[in-house]
């Protein structure tokens, strides 16, 4: 088992200051096993609602809750929404006896009913799959190929992983999204989540989406929204300020993990990957979730004028802001479109990520890295050049 002791750490550490700590991300990325190391599955303050036995506890919901003391866990909480409210009951004890770990499949606007009855007393921790920064700069190919999620990444073969991410889509449209209420048919988000795959990295287009699967606009967006709610698909959106330019203003979309992007293009080896159209993009669209990981920003865009200048990735953080480029080359230079980025966003560093070995700076606000360093920690993403390592000395 890979140890993710920073997400143990983060756990714990939202159980301290919370009275309800969500625990939420996609199924299968390891929600579970980090909840049963933090209470035992044995303990009578667990609770796995896929187990007949726990909902068979839970008849009385308030009478087998309001006795445990401690952490109680409560997994797959979005299939039995009926006990928000006893929950908020529960946290509103003073002192409060329990604290609530609750696991869920689906973000807060998707559970409405959480963040509505639970507003103030909850905090969200968002887990993904395996990140590089936990497995370490050696795995960097393998985890591109595979995704983040554990089972996947894990598998004994190539064939294996890539068989287990196929079954995975299947089933979590056939049966995970009733669970949840979802009652759109499986084959036409299937559908759908396959057209996301070509359009991974590239401009989203509503219009043009509704025409392919002979539905509404409105439908469309609704669906894209859904599968961002599940975590499978991340909306970039887009950053527009006063430039006297022509920008986008609709978002970017990826498929979040790179594993279930390949298996929802058929591409089942690495060699498949490298030969396919979407290579590129299937490259950005894995360091801008690697980078989003690492640096945990308080806001991330992208940026892109109608004339083509574009920033791959604009993040904000600590009142500063940063670009980030991705290039799947061996040596990329210097271009027009970063120089135009420095200028006009007022970029503190720009940062080009690719997948070469050696660190070298393009200029002295433009730095090219190589996308393992994310994993070994020395790719400081808002820190870096000679710019900022001057402003250190100064002070």
């Amino acid at each position: 088992m890979i140890e993710r002791p920073r997400w143990l750490a983060e756990i714990r550490a939202a159980l301290k200051r919370s009275r309800v700590t969500a625990l939420i991300g996609p199924r299968q990325s390891g929600k579970t096993t980090l909840a049963r190391q933090i209470v035992p599955p044995d303990s009578r303050a667990y609770f796995d609602l896929e187990d007949p036995r726990s909902l068979a506890r839970l008849a009385e919901p308030m009478t087998a809750l309001a006795p445990l003391r401690g952490v109680v866990v409560i997994d797959e909480i979005q299939r039995r929404p009926d006990l928000f409210p006893i929950l908020r009951v529960l946290a509103d004890r003073r002192p409060p006896p329990a604290r609530f770990l609750i696991l869920g499949s689906a973000s807060p606007e998707l559970l409405r009913q959480s963040s509505e009855t639970l507003a103030g007393r909850l905090e969200t921790v968002t887990l993904s799959g395996f990140g590089l920064d936990e497995l370490g700069p050696a795995a960097l190919r393998r985890h591109w190929r595979r995704g983040g999620f554990p089972p996947a990444y894990l598998a004994r073969s190539e064939q294996a992983s890539f068989v287990w991410r196929q079954q995975f889509i299947h089933t979590y449209l056939e049966r995970d999204l009733p669970q949840l209420g979802i009652t759109i048919p499986a084959a036409t988000l299937l559908r759908f989540w396959t057209m996301l795959g070509h359009y991974h990295g590239g401009i989203w287009n509503a219009a043009e989406a509704a025409r392919s699967l002979g539905v509404t606009e409105p439908t469309a967006r609704r669906y894209l929204d859904l599968l961002a709610g599940l975590f499978m698909v991340r909306q970039l959106q887009p950053w527009h300020e006063n430039l006297k330019k022509r920008q986008v203003k609709a978002p970017k979309v990826y498929v979040r993990d790179s594993g279930l992007l390949h298996a929802l293009l058929g591409l089942a080896s690495e060699r498949e990957i490298l030969s396919h159209p979407k290579v590129g993009a299937s490259w950005e669209g894995y360091a801008i979730e690697e980078t989003l990981r690492v640096v945990r920003p308080e806001a991330a865009y992208f940026w892109a004028t109608h004339t083509g200048a574009e920033l791959d990735l604009l993040l904000f953080k600590g009142g500063h802001r940063y670009g980030v480029e991705v290039k799947f080359q061996d040596a990329p230079r210097l271009t027009a479109s970063m120089r135009i980025a420095l200028a006009d966003l007022r970029l503190e560093h720009l940062t080009v990520l690719y997948p070469g070995d050696l660190r070298y700076d393009l200029d002295r606000r433009v730095t090219v890295v190589p996308l393992a360093q994310l994993a070994s920690g020395k790719a400081d993403m808002v820190a870096t050049g000679p710019t900022r390592r001057k402003r250190r000395r100064v002070r």
